[in-house]
């Protein structure tokens, strides 16, 4: 999907939240919104929202002299999300959908978004996740497609969610024991998105195959992605991408079938899907 006036707006107001976020003082929080706001001038209207922003996300990294801004935003992401397990390795173990259950705690994760319109408290997105209902629900066909999948692309998004990645995958792997999943993460620090660093910080590598993707956009771009990522990618019997950033790069794409697996987070995604801020989604095409 291409961007949006509401997405100017949105990567604009990110500059401010990068401040907020990291404490800077007024005058460097107000050189990087008017930064934002130069580069805004330029935007292609002929691109998808994380290829627009990334250039902005650069030029922010470069005036806080640093290459990863979240960095320690990230670690803490993690810290909170690994608290979690124990209590969801319990729901999961005793659900009598255990797939639904892991498909929601991986939709779960995907609130710690910190570029999102919208924030949310995690604790409390998971006490309310398992009594809501999926605006759009292609779980039973998702289900159905993984039976016959032998080879399976999982698109990470944020960190922190990649917690919840590694155990919706370990879970998979129960239930469907003939699948060789690939988690793909981002070629280097954009936003808050998982890299290398971190899903290694996790043990990932311990449960499947973590596939740097060359991606360095809040979102997998294809024709961005290594030569072995994009063949992977193509010959996957399925793509599970996770969160809205995935969505927006993949809407449309030649491959079949993704399953997007998101919170909506913003009001042109939601305009895209015909459904909610709020709403939570799994939607193959």
């Amino acid at each position: 999907m291409k961007i949006a006036q509401e997405c100017v707006e949105c990567i604009i107001n990110q500059s401010a939240r990068v401040a907020n976020t990291l404490g800077v003082d007024e005058a460097l929080g107000k050189s990087l919104i008017e930064a934002a706001k130069e580069m805004s001038r330029d935007f292609s209207f002929s691109k998808t929202p994380p290829e627009v922003a990334t250039p902005v996300y650069h030029k922010l990294a470069q005036m806080l002299h640093t290459d990863d801004i979240y960095e320690e935003i990230k670690r803490l992401s993690t810290q909170k999300a690994l608290a979690f397990v124990p209590i969801l390795e319990e729901k999961i173990e005793t659900s009598s959908e255990p797939f639904i259950t892991a498909v929601k705690i991986a939709v779960a994760g995907n609130v710690i978004d910190l570029a999102s319109e919208v924030m949310f408290d995690l604790e409390e997105e998971l006490e309310k996740i398992f009594r809501t209902d999926f605006a759009i629900d292609d779980t039973k066909l998702l289900e159905k497609k993984l039976s016959n999948a032998k080879n399976v692309v999982v698109l990470g998004d944020n960190v922190g969610e990649h917690v919840f990645d590694k155990l919706f995958i370990q879970t998979l792997q129960k239930l469907f024991a003939n699948i060789t999943f690939h988690y793909y993460v981002r070629s280097k620090p954009i936003i808050n998105d998982v890299t290398p660093k971190e899903a290694k910080e996790i043990g990932f590598e311990q449960v499947c195959h973590v596939v740097d993707s060359g991606v360095d956009t809040p979102g997998f771009v294809y024709e961005r992605a290594t030569k072995e990522a994009q063949r992977l990618f193509d010959d996957a019997d399925v793509v599970i991408s996770k969160g809205m950033g995935n969505y927006e790069c993949l809407s449309p794409s030649h491959k079949s079938p993704i399953a997007f697996l998101l919170k909506v987070k913003c009001s042109v995604v939601a305009a895209s899907l015909g459904k909610e801020v709020g709403d939570i989604v799994c939607k193959i095409v």
